[in-house]
């Protein structure tokens, strides 16, 4: 498949040009050569100097991340930039990045995959931003109390045997859950607006104990990189059923 086919391809499907106003990351093809054939492709959540390495190491033709290089562009190409970039075009690897689409697409997206590990039903968009979403709520088939949602989420997500944190202060039965992956805690005023029990998401901010509290609401910190393995997994059978060989590098960062 043609570098330019496969990128095209996976930005329709994630509707990358509809984030082009919203995003800092530079979504599609960040890193890649006008030319070129794609047959392996490797995939992971960040696109940082290890991830890197082994994609050029397994000879892939492309690494796919949700997190890539490019935040607003580049004003120079020296040091940690140039040190991710230079094994990237001396590998003749391309780098193709899927950050708030790959957030809020309703099947393929992170949100999208904590649900479904929640058992989740009668799904939503959650999460304005702009016009678009980068989150999924959903009705649980039973009802959660604190206890029983952080378990689920520790032995359904990669959290490294971490327990997840839930900042108790919502009802004991939960049963409307919003989510939005990664650092997501500035949508608990959303969640409350739609009268969500519990909002999901990675990493909290330190004002979040608070407002969940004044505003009596569960919130759930199941880790960062943990909420956000699914949406690459996901593009990685896409791109199976394409007929492509593929891998995925599991970089835990703890956090």
């Amino acid at each position: 498949m043609d570098l330019s086919e496969f990128a095209d391809r996976l930005d329709a499907k994630l509707r990358t040009d509809d984030y082009a106003d919203l995003d800092a990351s530079a979504n599609g093809l960040q890193v890649g050569p006008d030319g070129g054939t794609v047959e392996r492709v490797a995939f992971a959540v960040d696109g940082v100097g290890e991830t890197i390495d082994r994609a050029v190491e397994a000879d892939a033709d492309v690494l796919v991340v949700h997190h890539g290089l490019s935040w607003g562009g580049f004003e120079r190409v020296t040091g940690r930039t140039y040190e991710r970039l230079a094994p990237l075009i001396e590998g003749d690897c391309a780098l193709y990045v899927s950050h708030l689409p790959l957030d809020g697409h309703q099947e393929l997206g992170n949100a999208a995959g904590v649900a479904d590990a929640l058992g989740l039903e009668d799904r939503a968009p959650f999460g304005e931003y702009g016009p678009e979403y980068v989150g999924q709520r959903g009705t649980a088939s039973e009802p959660y109390d604190p206890d029983s949602l952080a378990a689920r989420l520790a032995s359904a997500l990669d959290t490294g045997g971490r327990p997840v944190p839930v900042l108790d202060f919502g009802p004991d039965a939960i049963e409307d859950v919003a989510i939005v992956t990664g650092s997501g805690t500035d949508w608990l005023d959303e969640a409350v607006a739609v009268g969500a029990d519990a909002l999901v998401t990675g990493e909290g901010k330190a004002k979040v104990y608070h407002e969940a509290k004044e505003a009596g609401m569960n919130v759930a910190l199941a880790g960062h990189y943990a909420t956000e393995t699914f949406g690459v997994r996901a593009l990685q059978e896409v791109v199976e059923d394409w007929g492509l060989e593929t891998t995925y590098f599991d970089v835990p960062t703890g956090l």
